[in-house]
């Protein structure tokens, strides 16, 4: 029986993307049973242009802008679907590709321990050269399946996943609870919770988006002071795991290559990202009552 497959799509002003993203998902060899895009009151064009997608599956909801909530927004949404499957992307994932949702939901299909899948993100064209090695460290060419007894070797990477481009079991999902409100990380903290449960989580490479962003080190600072509170309050959750070991591999990894290159301004703007990421992820711990750790 082939199963039936949902997408959620939380917008914001998302008029100069959302009808390529529309465009993209209903021509894939495996074209979604519906499509919810939960759009947070836009200003622009975002509702319009989604509204022109009804008769192809395409269905609206808006929510004040106040309400929106990384973990509950998409707790509602998926319940509002009904798919066996139900995937993730964000407004500004482009898919690599039309065999995007046929790759993604392959390992579910394979393999019925397998609760939720991540794909890769590719960096976008405008990607700066040090963003572009971060995304090749963190999303790489091989696959991954990841339990609870794989905790010794991936470290935090155990619970790696995002819902930048991210594929549920509905069964699994339900099973453990589904997300709760928290305003980063609801893809990590579900894996944690799949994976307490018995369940896998896998990476696969071939399911890829283009998705990146050159954030200033300010905006670094303040995603990574939301990371920092995050992994204080549910560190017995992620079961202890540490990023101090990954993070610092990525930094030694990124900026040697960045010097082979001779890219010394690079390496510099490198050097203000990495330090914004840990200062903001000190007086996120902080400020949550934690224990002070790195994170890169």
């Amino acid at each position: 029986m082939t199963p039936s497959v949902s997408v959620v799509i939380p917008t914001l002003d998302a008029a100069r993307e959302i009808g390529g993203l529309l465009d993209s998902l209903l021509s894939q060899t495996v074209a979604p049973d519906e499509v919810l895009v939960v759009d947070s009151s836009s200003e622009d064009a975002t509702r319009d242009i989604v509204a022109s997608y009804a008769d192809w599956g395409v269905s609206l909801e808006v929510i004040d802008r106040a309400e929106f909530n990384h973990g509950a927004t998409r707790h509602e949404a998926f319940m509002g679907t009904a798919g066996d499957y139900t995937l993730f992307m964000t407004q500004d994932a482009v898919p690599a590709g039309d065999r995007y949702i046929e790759s993604l939901i392959a390992p579910l299909e394979a393999d019925g321990s397998i609760a939720l899948v991540s794909g890769r993100q590719l960096p976008k064209p405008d990607a700066r050269r040090f963003e572009q090695l971060v995304r090749a460290f963190n999303y790489p060419d091989e696959p991954s399946v990841r339990g609870a007894e794989d905790l010794p070797r991936y470290g935090i990477k155990t619970f790696f996943a995002s819902d930048v481009c991210s594929a549920y079991r509905r069964s699994a999902y339900m099973e453990c609870g589904g997300f709760t409100p928290v305003n980063t990380n609801e893809d990590m903290l579900m894996a944690a919770r799949l994976i307490a449960a018995g369940r896998k989580v896998a990476y696969e490479p071939r399911a890829a988006v283009y998705h990146s962003h050159n954030l200033t080190p300010a905006q670094q600072f303040r995603r990574n002071r939301e990371v920092g509170a995050f992994l204080a309050e549910h560190g017995s959750e992620l079961m202890g795991a540490s990023e101090i070991g990954e993070g610092g591999r990525l930094v030694k990894a990124v900026s040697a290559q960045l010097l082979r290159e001779g890219r010394l301004g690079e390496f510099v703007a490198f050097g203000f990202d990495c330090a914004a990421r840990l200062l903001g992820n000190r007086v996120g711990r902080r400020a949550a009552g934690g224990v002070e750790k790195g994170s890169a």
